[in-house]
């Protein structure tokens, strides 16, 4: 059994940037908080590899909506980080309402290299029933 000790935070800038990278569709500088070979786990995504991830998640964002996302809290320990938000996602078919479902995201860091995440588990929704 492991034991790590949390403190409630401010969202860190890497956080941050990388969401910033998503919503607004860059996948650029933001994206680099990852390790190069980080595994992201996201619902049913297996994605290996910084550049795999940066990607996959343009091509999933590309799927038709523009989403934005809120910081509810953060936990940070030294080698695991905890967020939990909303994200706003707005569809580019008029028919479809908005919807703004709770997320959920853990982020592992990587021992050789703290400053950067070896995994991202991650889950978002569901977006309706």
């Amino acid at each position: 059994m492991n034991t790590i000790t949390f403190t409630k935070t401010a969202a860190p800038d890497w956080l941050l940037a990388m969401w910033k990278e998503i919503d607004e569709k860059t996948f650029g500088k933001g994206m680099d908080c990852f390790a190069e070979d980080a595994v992201c786990n996201l619902g049913v995504a297996d994605w290996h590899g910084r550049e795999a991830i940066r990607e996959n998640m343009r091509a999933f964002i590309d799927t038709g909506f523009t989403a934005h996302h809120d910081v509810i809290e953060y936990w940070d320990s030294p080698t695991l980080k905890v967020f939990h938000g909303k994200v706003g996602m707005t569809f580019n078919d008029p028919g479809k309402k908005p919807v703004r479902p709770t997320m959920c995201h853990f982020f592992y860091m990587d021992p050789k290299d703290p400053t950067k995440v070896i995994r991202w588990i991650g889950a978002v929704g569901p977006t309706g029933f």
